[in-house]
């Protein structure tokens, strides 16, 4: 049997990857933050349907020390560096905090391999934000790196240190360029789930608007049931190499916007207001990515269609702000 270990298990990603393994046989553990069972508990709730079937640890990122011994007693055959802080936001605290966890975090996790495990295959999780202001679209693994924002910046930092670990200490480490993956289980600062969870609050009476911004802004979507698939896969290769991992599709979201509200019949006129509080840069050229080589070299292909999972996504919010309401947790806002 073999063993995977996954750090970020509790996120989005973590969850859908340690179902999809458990699947095939493994032996899944993975790394929490600390803290009071009060506080990390309830950051669990993605893991419900398999918590009595996978093992958790609980260490900072940053405590290489704690780390080694913990993957020294848990010899992974895998590891998935799926953690990370994916918003840097605007505060110093924030910026410090964004690129401690992605540069920092990266590198206690591949020194802790070199020292305990290093016959252990690494995924590293990339983004695409790591191309940014690309010269060109598609993109592909060949694609230049141009972050324009500070998690940009940071992956392309932690990627960096990717690349020395592999050519100075041998390790086997696949990088899985990501472009947006979404599903009921996304954070809510993410705008899909914040578009998922207002239509839902909207249609039960509990909200009375959603404000956004540019609505014109495209995105490369995909589910993220599949993307755990390629980040498998890319492990059970030969050899290690990048990966585009994208559906070739653009949306905007306004597209995703008008899907989820006619889901509910609702009209999306009387309750979205653009407020140029929510604008962000964009990318002068759309970040949409090329998975020719995912295809050629693992065999994979995004499965779930966007309306699909779109409408998952607005009917598991239904399903969860009904149930809040009917506990009296609920106020309008």
């Amino acid at each position: 049997m073999k063993t995977a270990f996954i750090t970020g298990i509790s996120g989005q990603d973590g969850s859908y990857l340690a179902e999809y393994l458990l699947d095939r046989g493994y032996a899944v553990q993975g790394l929490v933050r600390p803290g009071p069972a009060e506080e990390v508990e309830p950051s669990l709730w993605r893991l419900h349907a398999v918590r009595n079937r996978i093992t958790l640890h609980a260490s900072p990122l940053l405590n290489t020390q704690a780390l080694t011994e913990i993957l020294r007693e848990v010899n992974p055959d895998e590891c998935y560096h799926l953690a990370a802080q994916s918003f840097a936001g605007d505060s110093p605290h924030s910026e410090m905090e964004t690129i401690q966890t992605n540069v920092d975090g990266t590198h206690s996790v591949l020194l802790a391999i070199r020292n305990a495990a290093p016959h252990c295959r690494v995924f590293f999780a990339g983004s695409a934000q790591m191309f940014g202001d690309a010269p060109h679209s598609p993109q592909t693994e060949a694609t230049p790196f141009r972050p324009i924002n500070l998690y940009g910046v940071s992956k392309v930092a932690a990627y960096d240190l990717v690349k020395y670990y592999m050519r100075h200490h041998n390790l086997f480490v696949s990088t899985g360029l990501l472009y947006n993956h979404e599903s009921p289980r996304r954070s809510f600062e993410f705008v899909t789930r914040k578009i998922t969870a207002s239509a839902a609050r909207i249609k039960l009476g509990l909200q009375k608007e959603l404000r956004l911004g540019n609505l014109d802004s495209v995105r490369d979507w995909g589910y993220a049931g599949d993307y755990v698939v390629a980040m498998h896969a890319a492990l059970n290769v030969d050899a290690p190499d990048d990966y585009v991992i994208a559906t070739g599709e653009t949306h905007r979201i306004r597209d995703f916007l008008e899907r989820v509200f006619a889901e509910l019949e609702l009209e999306v006129e009387p309750y979205v207001v653009q407020d140029e509080e929510f604008f962000r840069p964009t990318e002068k050229v759309p970040l949409v990515g090329n998975a020719a080589l995912a295809r050629e070299r693992l065999g994979w292909e995004p499965k779930m269609p966007f309306e699909d999972w779109v409408r998952q996504m607005v009917w598991a919010d239904m399903d969860y702000f009904q149930k809040l309401a009917a506990g009296g947790k609920l106020s309008e806002k």
